[in-house]
């Protein structure tokens, strides 16, 4: 709750260089009194000048300093909230804006602009429209809330229930969406990228394994017109390293599988973490929110699918692993095999010598083929971890997608509103009734009105006398300062009522809004502004009467208290 004390300002339109002071706790009602031009309501000016840089009336900012001092433009507010005691200086000619919390005055590293949306959003937590909603009426200038627009209406609701925070959390998760889509474009464009290198390497791994067969046939060829018995030999040796050469590397393969073996079993394990999750959990640990049964539903069916998928995917892992350590043994036969030849060959040692120098000194001109298998590894690999890296950024654009929904306008909300809804129908109709006025009024999610009178009949706002207008301003903004209190989000001790006795309302309707003033709680104080001081004077615990004294506002130095309307 935010406790208004003091306010006081001079310079400020006809007040002239000396301080004029208004105690906000002096009294649970007080009048304000005066002639046309006094400065009555200078007070609603001032206070809204102070704490959003705007007047409450129809005034150029420049017209606010004095015109005939032309300068020193200044007005004070302190106000406490909790333990917090604040106080704000906002003044014209020069430019002045500060403000201290605790006797301390806040640093304002950043302009003007950003220093009062710290202000609205950080301490006051209300904006102006929301602000004079539920802190005062009146005036030719004010726009009441059932002349709003349905998006106006919406924001005052939604700061007065405490919700717009949802709204500031969609406009970041809107930024981040975008950098997510910005990112898998990039992502997208690497993985073409890597898969064109992994292409271009596999067909020059091919080269060099056609050009390197080729040569060792020639070589080959060599050795069986030399001699028949080295030539069957060879040819042996030759066909077994070809047999164990296509083989490949398996043990590299059999490591491979190993090591997504322990992956896919990991990952099961997870999406069966995330199962017992959506089980056993039916509130969200971070924001305290419901979990959707819908939600869990598609969360829960989702991580049943992906293990599925994941233990199908190890059962064939499983066999290919079988296969491959078949090849794996099969390769150690080779190698056994190949022994035997390479100590058949060995009887012939000088030919031997001399071709296998040839083949080895063949095999090198050709290239390593094996460092540029291990090449195409990697290459594989890059282009492995980018579409991992996709998913993932798929993934994360789901959650977002989730969590934009959730708090759009039609999302959290709109749940919130429509729990909120029949309460704030209820208190409308409930200080209608308290004001005489026996209508239906009605509000719905989408913030339109519907008004009926006891036979059913519908009416509109714009259809109803000025004192009938009056009435229903005079409950929404009883309402909405009840909600406050309640969501204690944006109530205040201070109610502004700006000549609404003046003109729209009868003498019946004087009435009951007195009484319904006398029942509004010990916390809030009444001030009122208004011409009809000889009617009213009785009705109120103090009065406070402005004059003009040589073209300046001046407030009377004596306490005028009234004994009268104490009861």
């Amino acid at each position: 709750m935010i406790n208004f004390t003091t306010i006081k300002w001079k310079n400020f339109l006809s007040t002239g260089n000396a301080w004029t002071e208004i105690d906000f706790e002096r009294s649970p009602s007080t009048l304000i009194i005066g002639e046309n031009g006094s400065g009555k309501s200078t007070l609603l000016d001032a206070l809204t000048f102070a704490l959003f840089n705007k007047p409450f009336r129809n005034v150029a900012k420049p017209q606010l300093i004095n015109t005939i001092n032309g300068k020193n433009c200044l007005v004070e507010i302190s106000f406490s909230i909790g333990s917090k005691n604040y106080t704000i200086r906002r003044g014209l000619q020069p430019r002045v804006f500060d403000i201290t919390v605790n006797g301390e005055q806040i640093d304002k590293n950043a302009n003007i602009r950003d220093f009062q949306k710290y202000l609205e959003e950080s301490i006051l937590k209300l904006n102006y429209k929301s602000f004079t909603q539920i802190v005062m009426l009146g005036s030719a200038s004010f726009t009441p809330f059932m002349q709003l627009h349905l998006g106006a209406r919406r924001e005052i609701i939604e700061d007065i229930l405490d919700i717009s925070i949802f709204t500031s959390m969609n406009k970041v998760l809107k930024d981040k969406l975008a950098d997510l889509e910005n990112k898998v474009r990039i992502i997208e464009g690497e993985i073409d990228v890597a898969k064109q290198k992994a292409a271009i390497q596999e067909q020059y791994i091919q080269t060099l394994e056609d050009d390197k067969s080729t040569k060792v046939n020639e070589i080959q060829e060599t050795i069986k017109e030399t001699n028949e018995q080295i030539e069957t030999a060879t040819n042996a040796a030759g066909i077994i390293t070809k047999e164990k050469e296509a083989l490949g590397n398996v043990e590299e393969k059999k490591r491979q599988l190993e090591t997504y073996r322990t992956k896919f079993e990991g990952q099961i394990q997870k999406h069966r973490r995330d199962l017992d999750f959506f089980h056993n959990t039916d509130e969200c640990p971070t924001c305290q929110q419901g979990i959707e049964h819908d939600h869990k539903e598609i969360m829960t069916q989702r991580d049943e699918e992906k293990i599925s998928e994941l233990e199908k995917a190890l059962q064939e892992l499983n066999t290919q692993y079988s296969d491959i350590d078949i090849l794996v043994n099969k390769k150690l036969e080779l190698d056994s095999q190949i022994m035997d030849a390479n100590n058949e060959v060995i009887t012939q040692q000088r030919i031997l010598q001399r071709l296998q120098l040839e083949l080895n000194d063949t095999e090198t001109k050709t290239g390593n083929i094996t460092e540029e298998k291990t090449k195409l590894k990697t290459l594989a690999k890059d282009a492995l971890g980018k579409t991992k890296d996709r998913t993932e950024l798929s993934e994360t654009g789901h959650y977002y997608d989730v969590a934009k929904s959730m708090l759009q306008d039609t999302g959290i909300k709109t749940k919130i509103i429509k729990a909120y809804l029949p309460i704030i129908n209820k208190l409308v109709n409930k200080y209608l009734q308290a004001m005489d006025f026996f209508v239906q009024f009605d509000l719905d999610e989408t913030f339109k009105e519907t008004i009926k009178s006891r036979h059913r009949d519908k009416f509109s706002y714009a259809s109803f006398s000025e004192g009938e207008k009056q009435r229903i301003d005079l409950a929404l903004v009883f309402t909405w300062r009840t909600i406050a209190k309640m969501k204690n989000s944006a109530s205040t001790n201070i109610l502004l009522l700006d000549e609404v006795f003046d003109s729209s309302l009868d003498v019946n309707g004087t009435e009951f809004v007195m009484e319904l003033l006398n029942t509004i709680g010990d916390d809030t104080n009444v001030f009122v502004i208004s011409h009809k001081g000889d009617q009213l004077f009785d009705k109120f615990r103090s009065v406070v009467r402005f004059e003009k004294r040589q073209n300046y506002s001046v407030l009377e130095n004596r306490k005028m208290e009234n004994d009268f309307g104490k009861g």
